[in-house]
């Protein structure tokens, strides 16, 4: 387990300001950048000897990450990160994109500037760590900008849901990948501009197409398949057209009441044969 963090000079330890609260941060990244691979056993002992810190803030940061649905507590195993089988992950993220494109929905037609200025600053921040190759920033402020995102919906049953859903799928939403990364402010970018311009449907297409995309790219590095509809018909629930619907293929079969109108005719032509 040692060096599993990634930690080298700097200890916990050291530090005597908010405690506690490094330590979940400390913990929380390690899991969100995978260092800190999902299933793996946090034993308490190793991990407060790495940090440099008592066994009791590891202790009450594995209750944090739990109660935020990164970490799960059996009896057997005792606490390891949270593994999801492909099966959850993929309706875990159709959820939350549909929850996500109904909150941008709802952003777009109430437009309270306030909220829309954080989200600005937010946004910013994060094209210029992805411009100065600050990776290791995005992570909080991608959580920043949907947090914000969800509180500019303006409906707090929806942005709780919203926020237990972003903790339960925080890991699927932390990309490693610096084009993934770039990719994903870009979208961040089309998402407020239709929120600001007041155009409900593209803010709840772009939102809910940033969600599925985002979980493919997780489901791709389990060598999951992508469902060939996910997107696609996620995106015609909005009525975006994101991609032209093909026209039905013309059958061959005659129509029934075609065929009801020659049996009719072959009858009345016996009825004439015999009357005759």
């Amino acid at each position: 387990m040692a060096g599993t963090l990634g930690i080298s000079k700097r200890r916990l330890g050291d530090d005597y300001l908010s405690l506690h609260g490094r330590v979940i941060e400390e913990l929380r990244q390690a899991i969100l950048s995978r260092r800190l691979k999902p299933g793996e056993r946090l034993v308490e002992e190793r991990l407060a000897d790495e940090l440099g810190v008592s066994r009791n803030p590891v202790r009450e940061a594995i209750r944090v990450l739990e109660s935020e649905g990164l970490v799960e507590v059996t009896a057997r195993r005792g606490a390891s990160v949270l593994s999801m089988t492909d099966e959850e992950a993929r309706e875990t993220i159709e959820v939350r994109a549909l929850l996500e494109g109904q909150n941008a929905r709802l952003a777009a037609r109430r437009r309270e500037q306030d909220i829309l200025k954080r989200i600005a600053a937010v946004l910013k921040q994060g094209n210029e760590a992805v411009a100065a190759k600050r990776y290791d920033l995005l992570s909080d402020l991608n959580q920043q900008f949907h947090q914000e995102l969800a509180a500019a919906g303006r409906n707090r049953v929806l942005g709780d849901l919203l926020k237990r859903l972003r903790q339960r799928t925080a890991m699927l939403f932390a990309p490693t990948d610096p084009v993934r990364q770039a990719r994903s402010w870009d979208e961040h970018a089309g998402i407020l501009r239709a929120i600001i311009a007041g155009d409900e449907r593209a803010a709840a297409t772009l939102a809910a197409e940033h969600v599925m995309r985002a979980g493919a790219d997780f489901l791709s590095t389990l060598h999951v398949p992508d469902e060939d509809s996910s997107l696609q018909s996620l995106s015609a629930g909005y009525g975006a057209a994101s991609a032209p619907s093909r026209p039905a293929p013309s059958t061959k079969v005659k129509p029934v009441r075609r065929s009801q109108d020659s049996g009719s005719a072959r009858r009345r032509k016996s009825r004439a044969d015999a009357v005759s």
